[in-house]
């Protein structure tokens, strides 16, 4: 069992900066491979980006490449998410999610753990 928090949402303006971040509970976190997915009012929930265990391999959303960066630290238990050039767009409920496996990370149904989710707002 994986418990997950999320952190670090808030208010921005358009062009600014957020990191949010997420802790795992669990003595496993470095086993299961780590994801953002985004879910803004009256649309399903898309994926952002992605980790593996051993930050090899990472993944980002065409929407979000070069702006946002996935980066974890087993030790700590955590996963984060840099978010930079932020824009209206982006204002969604943010959630990470652990899986137990590093393929298909792209797809929601990949995941077995998820947490609350944790808001973010980008004001124009």
């Amino acid at each position: 069992q994986v418990q997950l928090v999320e952190s670090g949402g808030g208010l921005v303006q358009a062009g600014g900066s957020l990191r949010l971040s997420c802790a795992a509970s669990g003595r496993r976190f470095g086993r299961y491979a780590m994801g953002w997915f985004r879910q803004a009012p009256g649309k399903e929930r898309e994926f952002v980006a992605a980790i593996d265990w051993s930050s090899v391999r990472t993944y980002y959303a065409d929407s979000v490449k070069g702006r946002f960066t996935i980066s974890r630290d087993n030790a700590k238990n955590t996963v984060f998410l840099q978010m930079n050039s932020l824009k209206p767009e982006d204002t969604a409920v943010y959630y990470c999610a652990a899986a137990s496996t590093a393929l298909g990370l792209i797809s929601p149904a990949t995941y077995d753990y998820w947490g609350q989710g944790t808001q973010v707002t980008v004001s124009s």
